[in-house]
């Protein structure tokens, strides 16, 4: 990738974010492995956001990154530009019947903040591994519930910097995901930036037990002491993932410093940053093609995998 001959945003007056050029990812990825970003935003808040959007061609790659689980970029890096929610994101809000938080907002952060506001409904959010804008794009869950569940209405923005808010009722939403019936696309012309949340008033100190075992289950089962990007496979209907790959034998598969973890199957772990991308790669493809050879059963990948070969 040719960083000299590619699109660089030169017009910063009126911007309060940082730019960076030739960005190196690795450090925004929890598998801590990936390649460079041509250029990477952080905006300041959603309005600087609405004005930098506004200024990128209309053909500009574009890749929004929240806490990094769930996501794979190559070795060769995004020839484009990136933009970094999670340091953009406020604390969440109080609001009639629930509260408003915006994409970047960490998911566990929402959980806490419901039930220190004797709010129920959001505890399972302390176990997804990423940010409000990912737990949305994906409808992520855990332990028998999932984000849309409590999802009231959204706040969207598109290519050119135009916030809208959106009805639930716009989205078809299932297992792990989610797409506006009609319009735009998702993840490619208009982003998530914010949801409202219908909660139930609740006892907090029964949300912050209910947080706490959840968090302890995920501590005892998960390798969560290790870099890793959260769950790599969908569970398939009636079975598990995690289940398949430790039938197949698949448990402690290694390539150049990445391996699947001994602890759950259905993890990839990179000590130390070691593994790179293109091992973490061949790892997931290796163990789909061996579960699909052996059970019948092609899982499908929960990581996004984006940018361009070493």
């Amino acid at each position: 990738m040719n960083m000299a001959d590619q699109f660089h945003l030169d017009r910063l007056d009126g911007l309060r974010g940082e730019l960076r050029r030739d960005e190196p990812l690795a450090r925004y990825l929890t598998w801590r492995s990936g390649g460079r970003a041509r250029q990477l935003y952080r905006p300041a808040d959603l309005d600087d956001l609405s004005v930098f959007l506004a200024r990128l061609p209309a053909d500009e790659p574009l890749l929004f990154i929240g806490l990094g689980s769930n996501l794979l970029v190559r070795d060769g890096g995004f020839a484009g530009t990136v933009v970094l929610t999670h340091a953009a994101g406020r604390h969440p809000e109080r609001v009639d019947g629930g509260l408003y938080a915006e994409a970047g907002v960490a998911s566990p952060k929402v959980a806490r903040f419901a039930a220190r506001h004797d709010l129920a409904g959001a505890e399972f959010l302390a176990g997804v591994p990423g940010t409000v804008g990912g737990a949305l794009a994906m409808n992520a869950g855990c332990y028998g519930a999932e984000t849309w569940d409590i999802v009231e209405r959204v706040l969207t923005i598109d290519r050119g910097g135009v916030q809208r808010e959106r009805a639930a009722a716009e989205f078809e939403i299932g297992y792990r995901h989610c797409a506006l019936k009609a319009g735009t696309r998702l993840g490619a012309s208009e982003w998530f930036a914010a949801a409202w949340f219908r909660l139930a008033p609740g006892d907090g100190a029964a949300a912050r037990a209910r947080i706490k075992d959840l968090l302890a289950r995920r501590v005892a089962t998960q390798p969560l002491a290790l870099p890793n990007a959260g769950s790599v496979f969908r569970n398939p209907p009636n079975d598990h993932a995690a289940r398949l790959i430790e039938s197949c034998g698949l448990k402690g598969l290694a390539r150049g410093g990445a391996r699947v973890s001994e602890k759950h199957a259905n993890f990839i772990v990179n000590p130390k940053g070691a593994g790179r991308a293109a091992d973490i790669e061949w790892l997931i493809e290796t163990v789909r093609a061996t579960v699909r050879e052996r059970t019948g059963i092609d899982l499908v990948a929960e990581v996004r995998i984006v940018g361009d070969p070493a």
